[in-house]
C-alpha cells in the first residue's frame, strides 16, 4: 500500500477554523480519492464557479474571524496590564 503524502491529509480534512476542507475552499471541489468512477457531469459557467468559490471563501472569513475572537478571548482572560516602570527603577 502506498504512503499518502501528508500534505494530501492534511487539505482532505475538515479545518476546525473554517469549517471545510483546505482543497475545497481552493479549488471549488471535493478531491477525488480512491478508485470511484467519475459520473458524467456538466461544467459549469466561469462566472457561476467564481460565484460558488467567492461564497465560500466568505463563509471561511467569518469561520476564522470567530475562531480568532474565541482564541482572542481565552488568551486574554488570565492578562493583566503592564506594570509601568521609571527610567531611575
Amino acid at each position: 500500500m502506498a504512503a499518502i503524502p501528508l500534505q494530501s491529509v492534511y487539505n482532505n480534512k475538515v479545518q476546525t477554523s473554517t469549517k471545510v476542507l483546505p482543497f475545497r475552499a481552493h479549488n471549488g471541489w471535493n478531491p477525488c480519492m480512491g478508485f470511484k468512477i467519475r459520473k458524467k457531469r456538466k461544467f459549469e459557467r466561469a462566472e457561476e464557479f467564481a460565484k460558488r468559490i467567492k461564497e465560500m471563501h466568505n463563509k471561511a472569513k467569518v469561520a476564522l474571524r470567530k475562531s480568532q475572537e474565541e482564541m482572542r478571548k481565552y488568551a486574554n482572560r488570565k492578562t493583566s496590564k503592564p506594570e509601568k516602570y521609571r527610567v531611575s527603577d
